[in-house]
């Protein structure tokens, strides 16, 4: 009797080892940079956009099919375009067939139909118009094949080394192909440009003129409705890439960047999304470095000391820094001291700023006073001061 429950002892024992043992190399393949974050995605990012600090990243340099996450990049070189003045958003747009037979999500443009840039851009961002897509492909390039080259062309200038387009909408090729990493980046270049903001961060939006039948858009991106900031960036899905995401949010002056890519549905691309964010929130705060007026260096005339003037901070510098961390602020400033005399409040150089030794931005400095500086002969008389305490 014993022997035979010994022999059911180590059977129990053999099938929990097959059964649970996997489960648990799983679970912990799962776990990357922070052991709290479970993701269900193939990959994942979460990215300080200002400073481009990585928070968090799970897979995040292995390749995938982006789906219309690929749309990020045709709204960067958009907007380039029109920062450039190669383009403007009130240029008219007619709508070729090529355009108009792309499948997959559209804004339902007919063949010879005119629209502005930027009805293309709110089709693009908002709607994931794939004929709005290829409309401002053809209309920048003059074909789609050429803005492709272009957008590779740019990824490449980016770093985004692991990068391949094969079209501008984001649907099913061989070998189009991008990771969380450089969606990251070429979000985090797309952010420089705010304005683009207006249209990704719109949950609906009617357009009409020119139509008998108004177009209705209404954005792929729900957390745009529903999480607290979230204005863009760019949601894609197709049976290959599965569920795929470019979040951002802003609360009380910090920004967060999120990407998923790969999530098996909607709804666990959205609570990954959100969860990534709200994680990078509780992490950071935004801090003043600096505030306008503050002293920032006291520039000396002469070895005694005593013609000067205070270089003053012209205006605030602030940014988004860890919570809880021993945050270092030095500065490297440029004063003109070859003028012969400083007037109050005028610009007199400016200030490199650094973080823990990392450069975060400039300011512009003032004087705080006004200094006349001597000629040759009253510099030689206040040395020869220095040297001999003569009074002058």
């Amino acid at each position: 009797m014993k022997s035979k429950l010994n022999i059911w002892l180590l059977l129990l024992t053999f099938s929990v080892n097959i059964f649970i043992v996997p489960m648990k190399v799983y679970a912990d393949e799962k776990a990357n940079s922070d052991g709290s974050i479970k993701i269900e995605a193939k990959s994942a990012l979460l990215m300080e956009p200002n400073s481009g600090k990585i928070i968090y990243e799970y897979n995040s340099h292995k390749k995938f099919a982006p789906a219309s996450v690929t749309k990020i990049m045709v709204m960067l070189l958009t907007m380039e375009s029109i920062d450039s003045g190669n383009i403007k958003m009130s240029d008219k747009v007619t709508v070729s067939e090529n355009a108009k037979k792309m499948g997959g999500s559209s804004m339902l443009l007919d063949t010879g139909e005119i629209r502005t840039v930027e009805e293309l851009i709110k089709g693009v961002g908002i709607a994931s118009g794939n004929d709005a897509a290829v409309a401002i492909a053809e209309y920048i390039a003059g074909s789609e094949e050429a803005f492709v080259d272009m957008m590779n062309k740019r990824a490449t200038e980016l770093g985004m080394k692991d990068t391949t387009f094969k079209n501008c909408t984001g649907l099913s090729a061989e070998g189009h192909l991008t990771t969380a990493y450089d969606i990251s980046i070429m979000s985090r270049e797309l952010l420089k440009h705010p304005a683009i903001l207006k249209y990704t961060g719109t949950y609906m939006e009617t357009i009409s003129e020119g139509r008998k039948t108004p177009i209705g858009l209404v954005n792929h991106n729900k957390l745009v409705r529903f999480f607290k900031g979230c204005d863009g960036l760019k949601t894609g899905f197709t049976s290959e890439a599965k569920y795929c995401i470019s979040a951002t949010a802003k609360r009380n002056n910090v920004r967060m960047l999120a990407v998923i890519m790969g999530a098996p549905t909607y709804k666990i691309r959205n609570k990954e999304a959100s969860m990534l964010m709200n994680y990078g929130f509780s992490k950071f705060e935004y801090k003043k470095l600096v505030e306008k007026d503050n002293d920032i260096e006291k520039v000396i005339f002469n070895k005694k000391g005593d013609k000067f003037f205070i270089a003053k901070a012209s205006s605030d510098l602030a940014i988004a820094v860890e919570r809880g961390k021993d945050n270092k602020v030095t500065y490297k400033c440029h004063i003109d001291k070859d003028k012969k005399f400083y007037k109050k409040g005028e610009m007199v150089g400016y200030c490199e700023v650094y973080l823990n030794g990392t450069h975060i931005g400039n300011i512009d400095l003032y004087s705080d006073r006004d200094l006349k500086i001597g000629g040759f002969i009253q510099n030689i008389l206040i040395n020869l001061n220095s040297l001999f305490d003569f009074s002058i």
